[in-house]
């Protein structure tokens, strides 16, 4: 079924959330029940008059979904993750898992990209802390970019991606194709799921091992989320730079502990303190990206991993912080401060050519 037969069949059975699907200022809608519909609009969760007519309609809409995508759901698989025609991620679990009746998720694709302009323009990062980012990619620092769930990550990531130059062989994997990087020599990988008999799964491990072989100037991957963590770490720490990925953590050393709990999934049997050092070697900074309850999202910190102390607990550096200073008719009002510490590399932008940001260069030892 191409895209257009998509439009005519699938969105006929969508009709109640069509006028949401093609609302750009929407960014998710949230089928709770046949009768309970929520949405994301400008950064806020709001409860849409929108239903369907009967659980019917919308188990109808589900099944031309999955027949559409060609994935399973039923009794014994009751729940699907795929991807529609126009880049939107969808996610369907049936009853008697969902008590409410059929429920699904679409989270929109943006088809407007977020760039590193934008992100200044919006208040979420300044001129210096993104002159310092774009010297950090040159000097190909691996980045992890952590946040919650919808804060931000994967948008993020594609705007820091942009900093990268265009000469260098970019490979990129993810799950569900989001990133839209612009260089011209990008292979991007995307990781497939198994038959009905269980055959023919390739997961992010089975990608990333092969891209080792691809040779790539860069990795970046969408989602780090299972044990490839642990190969990704090891391809850091063996001539590997420059690496990017997203994570699920809510501080940049929550990042750290989840990357060492992903390690520990590999199957690969390592002494924490192994995996603990491994981390500190590899990652060298970790951007976080915070939802507020005023519904923006922005940069909380952009920290750099140190050596482990003595102890062996990981030793961090803010270079910068989400500082808020009041709310004004419900919105935070704050910038992204400098907190006056200096990277360990900073005379790695001098010898290589790079303009350190005034905040740092005062600080240079």
């Amino acid at each position: 079924m191409t895209s257009n037969q998509f439009d005519y069949t699938v969105r006929s059975f969508l009709a109640p959330v069509i006028k949401h699907l093609d609302d750009p200022e929407v960014s998710e809608i949230m089928i709770n029940s046949p009768d309970e519909i929520w949405v994301e609009k400008n950064g806020r969760v709001e409860k849409t008059d929108n239903f369907f007519e009967s659980h019917e309609a919308l188990m109808s809409a589900v099944v031309n979904i999955s027949q559409f995508v060609q994935r399973r759901i039923n009794s014994e698989q009751p729940y699907m993750d795929a991807r529609l025609p126009d880049g939107s991620r969808i996610h369907v679990i049936l009853p008697p898992c969902a008590r409410k009746g059929v429920c699904m998720s679409v989270r929109k694709f943006a088809a407007d990209v977020l760039t590193i302009n934008k992100l200044i323009q919006f208040g979420s990062l300044t001129d210096e802390a993104a002159k310092f980012l774009s010297g950090c990619v040159a000097l190909k620092k691996n980045i992890i970019v952590s946040g919650g769930t919808g804060s931000g990550k994967t948008s993020l990531l594609n705007a820091i991606s942009s900093l990268v130059p265009d000469h260098e062989r970019i490979i990129v994997i993810e799950d569900s194709a989001e990133l839209q990087l612009q260089q011209a020599h990008v292979l991007p990988l995307e990781t497939k799921m198994a038959d009905n008999q269980g055959r023919g799964e390739v997961t992010i491990r089975d990608l990333l091992k092969s891209t080792l072989r691809l040779r790539p100037d860069r990795i970046i991957i969408g989602e780090i989320r299972g044990g490839e963590a642990l190969d990704l770490l090891q391809a850091m720490n063996t001539g590997h730079g420059g690496t990017m990925g997203t994570i699920h953590a809510n501080s940049p050393l929550d990042a750290l502990s989840r990357l060492e709990t992903l390690s520990l999934f590999s199957g690969v049997e390592l002494p924490l303190s192994a995996i603990s050092s491994q981390i500190a070697s590899a990652i060298d900074m970790v951007i976080q990206t915070s939802r507020y309850h005023d519904g923006s999202r922005k940069i909380s910190y952009i920290s750099e991993i140190l050596n482990l102390d003595t102890h062996g607990n990981y030793h961090l550096s803010d270079i910068f912080e989400f500082r808020q200073h009041g709310i004004k008719e419900g919105k935070i009002l704050g910038e992204l401060c400098p907190t006056g510490e200096a990277p360990s590399f900073a005379k790695d932008f001098e010898m290589s050519g790079l303009e350190l940001p005034q905040s740092m260069a005062s600080q240079q030892t």
